[in-house]
């Protein structure tokens, strides 16, 4: 199990805890953040053992966006993975979710600010969870910058257009209540406890059929673009194949028993 100083892996039973752990700078993203973010979608990615990931910050932010200063190297440390990202010059874009798509699904437990870089990682994972005090927003166009991580193709995918485009072009900041409203996250909860919250959810993802799982999660996102036609098609193109599966057995079993499913990703 990897991390770096700025992010913190651990095990909750099946689930991969990713915490961006850079409190005194409201886990604004440097180098060894996004070295120690990146290397953790592989782990989850590679150990079958895994089967959720839960994705927050540490102390009263998740992420008050891109610290240039410190990918750079120039502050916050970094120095020691500057080869890293010599050699993957996406590696900045893969840790934040928009060249990579993990294929177990990913839980956001977001407290406090979630703006800029951080609303646009959020848009990489695939249930939100939001403390009742989070604040959301793309803040780019306030600095006459450009919100270059992804969000003016797939903010307008994931919420109506007119509330993309008022979130993009005004810059303002969101409550999470307003957030929860437009669709950008599917929980509010009390303060302090975003990430409980996200845990339970991930217990019982775990609690399903992994491969079903991650194929379920994968034909939602392949035939987001396709006409019905089409993506019907994919759907079961990959969804029979989970039929013959020992996965699907045991769910018959265990249904015809009376008893929690014993899966054993097969």
């Amino acid at each position: 199990m990897g991390g770096t100083e700025h992010l913190d892996i651990q095990r909750e039973g099946a689930t991969l805890v990713l915490t961006l752990n850079r409190p005194e700078a409201k886990n604004a993203l440097s180098l060894p953040m996004l070295v120690g973010l990146y290397d953790g979608w592989l782990e989850a990615d590679a150990d079958d053992t895994i089967r959720s990931v839960v994705f927050t910050g540490a102390g009263d932010s998740f992420c008050a966006g891109m610290d240039l200063k410190a990918l750079a190297g120039r502050s916050g440390g970094g120095e020691q993975y500057r080869d890293r990202l010599k050699a993957d010059p996406d590696l900045h874009w893969k840790a934040m979710l928009r060249h990579h798509r993990p294929r177990k699904p990913v839980i956001a437990a977001v407290e406090g600010y979630c703006v800029a870089g951080g609303t646009e990682m959020l848009q990489g994972t695939d249930i939100r969870v939001a403390g009742e005090s989070a604040t959301f927003g793309l803040f780019e166009v306030k600095r006459g910058l450009f919100p270059i991580g992804g969000s003016t193709v797939r903010l307008q995918r994931q919420i109506p257009r007119t509330h993309a485009l008022e979130m993009l072009l005004t810059g303002r900041p969101y409550t999470a209540r307003e957030a929860a409203g437009i669709g950008l996250v599917g929980h509010v909860v009390p303060d302090g406890t975003a990430l409980a919250k996200a845990l339970e959810i991930a217990e019982l993802i775990n609690a399903c059929g992994p491969l079903a799982v991650e194929a379920v999660k994968a034909s939602v996102y392949e035939t987001a673009e396709m006409t019905e036609t089409e993506g019907l098609a994919a759907e079961l193109k990959r969804g029979w194949p989970i039929f013959d599966t020992a996965d699907a057995k045991e769910g018959a079993r265990a249904f015809a028993e009376k008893r929690p499913p014993d899966f054993k990703r097969a």
